[in-house]
C-alpha cells in the first residue's frame, strides 16, 4: 500500500512506485505525479529532498540500517546482492543483512532469504529452509 493514499499499489510494484532513500517507504506513482504537481521536489512522503547521487543515497540508507530500521536493512542486502549504489557484489553480506531484517520483522528480508536458499546462489542449496522463509514471508 502507498503510505500517502493507502490504495493498494499495482504489480509488478517496481513499475508503479518507487521506493524513497530518505523514509525507506514505497510511494505510488500517482502520489509522486501530485506531489511533483504542487511543486514538491523533494520525497513526496517526508519532504527530504533527493539524493544528488549514489554516495548520497548510499549515506541516507546507512544511516537508517544504523538505527536498525528493518526496511532499511532488507533494501542495504538487495544492494550488496546485485552489487548496485556503488557497492561491490557480495552475497554472503546480502544474506547476513536479510538475516538481521528477519530477526527485526521484514516481510520482503524473509522473501528474498527464501529466494538465496531455495536457489542456493550464495548460500548451500537448501530448499526447506528456502520455502520456510516464503511460509514465513506469505
Amino acid at each position: 500500500r502507498c503510505p500517502i493514499c493507502f490504495l493498494f499499489v499495482g504489480l509488478p510494484i517496481q513499475k508503479h512506485s518507487k521506493m524513497n532513500a530518505c523514509c525507506m517507504k514505497t510511494v505510488c506513482d500517482g502520489c509522486a505525479l501530485a506531489a511533483r504537481q504542487r511543486g514538491l521536489s523533494g520525497c513526496p512522503f517526508c519532504r527530504t529532498p533527493r539524493p544528488a547521487d549514489e554516495a548520497s543515497q548510499l549515506a541516507m540508507v546507512q544511516k537508517r540500517v544504523s538505527k536498525r530500521d528493518a526496511e532499511a536493512i532488507n533494501h542495504l542486502g538487495q544492494m550488496y546482492y546485485f552489487g548496485k549504489l556503488g557497492l561491490a557484489k557480495d552475497v554472503p553480506r546480502a544474506i547476513e543483512l536479510w538475516t538481521e531484517a528477519v530477526e527485526l520483522g521484514s516481510v520482503d528480508a524473509h522473501s528474498n532469504l527464501g529466494a538465496a536458499y531455495y536457489i542456493g546462489k550464495g548460500v548451500e542449496e537448501d530448499k526447506p529452509r528456502g520455502i520456510r522463509h516464503w511460509q514465513q514471508a506469505a
